[in-house]
């Protein structure tokens, strides 16, 4: 398969995969703390790809550990807690959509920091498609009200996604996606996400009760689609695109965020229609002129 038509496809099925993960944190956060999500998500993908962690570890790339650890707490450790929190006061639909700032900070990010060329139609069609997602934000019936504080905690998330994203493309790259993913969740921040998840008082609580198998289902089904998986799929399409085209799923998420709420119970509005369309024909400018 050649680079273009795999980022595409890698592109589509993470935007499902990521944009489903907003409705799985929100059926957890019924079952569990947000620090007990947050933990549970990090150490069962630790757990998963373990084996893969240890059958590979003569390829830990020692000399680049800095730059593992900044990906790994950035891009999988601070924000698994941030959206947890945030959505305790806030609708999944509204996650998804403020996600999708991330090519907004990938732009800025990457020309401040790792000094990336940025083209002019790049960014245009980056902000045609957020001006779909803000017509999501304010076009919707029943998304839930804006408040500051957790809204402010997910730009603080897609930040961090932003560096993490920027972080592996600049120093990261010559490590295997899926061989990075198992180092980032089982060497990295295997034990980090233990700590956490034990003072939060889980393992004295624990019972093998049907709300907390249910609880579990639902945080299993996040970590490794929406965490192992997902990562392994994203540090792919780092490695066959560019950081800014990557976090363009963020652009797509917001979709599947407003499907899956409404299948909730939430409703989808006519000017949310309108603003998915303008996502898409934003992702459609983007492609016309983007480089691998």
């Amino acid at each position: 398969m050649n680079a273009d038509k795999e980022k595409w496809i890698l592109l589509a099925v993470l935007s499902i995969i990521w944009g489903s993960s907003f409705i799985l944190i929100k059926k957890s956060l019924e079952h569990f703390n947000p620090f007990q999500v947050g933990s549970l998500r990090v150490l069962i993908a630790g757990l998963i790809l373990f084996p893969v962690a240890v059958s590979n570890y003569k390829l830990f790339p020692k000399k680049h550990l800095k730059w593992l650890i900044l990906a790994a707490f950035t891009g999988n450790f601070i924000p698994m807690f941030l959206f947890p929190i945030a959505e305790t006061e806030i609708s999944s639909s509204i996650a998804g959509i403020i996600n999708s700032m991330m090519p907004i900070f990938v732009i800025i990010v990457g020309a401040l920091v790792w000094k990336f060329e940025t083209t002019k139609r790049q960014i245009t069609g980056v902000l045609i498609s957020f001006t779909g997602v803000c017509i999501l934000a304010f076009g919707g019936s029943g998304s839930g009200a804006f408040k500051i504080i957790p809204i402010l905690l997910l730009l603080l998330a897609t930040l961090c996604y932003a560096l993490s994203t920027t972080t592996v493309k600049s120093k990261l790259m010559d490590v295997s996606s899926t061989v990075l993913s198992a180092f980032v969740f089982s060497f990295v921040l295997f034990f980090p996400s233990l700590i956490a998840l034990t003072c939060t008082g889980f393992f004295s609580e624990f019972s093998f009760s049907k709300d907390t198998m249910l609880g579990l289902m639902f945080v299993s089904l996040l970590s490794i689609f929406g965490t192992g998986l997902a990562m392994m799929m994203n540090y792919r399409l780092l490695k066959v695109s560019t950081p800014l085209f990557a976090s363009t799923v963020t652009l797509i998420m917001p979709i599947v965020a407003i499907i899956w709420g409404m299948i909730d119970g939430e409703k989808l509005t006519y000017v949310q229609f309108v603003g998915a369309g303008i996502i898409i024909a934003g992702l459609l400018f983007l492609r016309t002129n983007q480089k691998k």
